[in-house]
């Protein structure tokens, strides 16, 4: 897996596709033996849109309690001489905010397809939070309820709404099966950069299936879309997702150590990188009809 793109704050993004691999690439995200569908966020590399699923989204810090016996503020005088316009004029210059995305369907080959999330994919995350590693590094709840997994489906709508992202699910084309979550994140897009995350449930490991869609997700972010470099993050020791991110063209590029928060932990991701300058992608994502 690959570390997935969080989305409140943790999702991997790579998983891979080993057999023994739980398959997650964390970014993420949301997105883990060389052929065994793992891809653990996922990249299990850090996914920055990573999906606070994994666990819950660590509840904000309560600020101070105010000093009740202080003084109140005086009222602001209501004859000032503050401009009218002012506001007006400070939103005009404010630069635009991301502009919302529409998530495509995209074949990943003859077996599977990348399409948005929907609200028939509940199974796919009741699958998901019984794994032992995926809602550590996503926000897959780590206790199933129809509730917490519909607000995950909605957090992948909100994703492509905000521009934060492209979230997929992973379907088997034969039965229709979702197995597994793919990401395009796009917090760091202004610098010219972006990330993908993804992650792969049991039954859909072994099947080569984290391999098709990251080649897929890859090759449609770099031609369609122009993306000049694509990160993946991948814990170390999980060597099946590395092994799918290299047959896919990305070169490990370091050690990030202490990089990302998985369970109660801080741990060292690898990051692995492709350019679109780089020799190309094998394959180009099909857009589906």
């Amino acid at each position: 897996m690959a570390a997935p793109e969080p989305d409140a704050p943790r999702e991997p993004e790579a998983l891979a596709d080993a057999e023994t691999d739980p398959g997650v690439a964390t970014e993420a995200d949301p997105g883990a033996g060389a052929e065994a569908d793992t891809g653990r966020e996922a990249d299990t590399g850090t996914d920055p849109n990573q999906d606070p699923t994994p666990g819950a989204d660590p509840t904000p810090g309560a600020g101070p309690t105010p000093d009740t016996d202080a003084d109140p503020a005086p009222a602001p005088d209501a004859n000032t001489d503050a401009d009218p316009n002012q506001d007006a004029d400070a939103e005009a210059d404010a630069p635009p905010g991301p502009e919302p995305v529409t998530v495509p369907s995209m074949s990943a080959g003859p077996d599977f397809v990348l399409r948005p999330w929907e609200m028939s994919d509940l199974p796919l995350v009741r699958e998901a939070s019984q794994d032992p590693y995926i809602p550590l590094i996503t926000t897959i709840p780590a206790r199933y309820s129809d509730a917490a997994a519909e607000a995950f489906v909605r957090r992948q709508w909100e994703r492509a709404a905000t521009g934060a992202g492209y979230p997929f699910a992973i379907v088997r084309s034969r039965d229709r099966r979702p197995v597994g979550s793919i990401g395009l994140w796009l917090r760091e897009l202004p610098e010219g950069r972006a990330s993908i995350g993804y992650w792969m449930v049991a039954s859909g490991r072994g099947q080569g299936v984290t391999r098709a869609a990251l080649r897929t997700v890859t090759s449609w972010a770099l031609r369609d879309l122009g993306i000049p470099r694509l990160q993946l993050f991948i814990e170390p020791w999980n060597t099946a997702s590395a092994r799918i991110a290299v047959d896919v063209g990305y070169r490990r590029e370091g050690l990030l150590r202490g990089w990302q928060r998985v369970g109660n932990e801080r741990r060292d991701m690898a990051v692995y990188g492709l350019l679109n300058t780089d020799r190309p992608a094998d394959g180009r994502a099909v857009t589906a009809d």
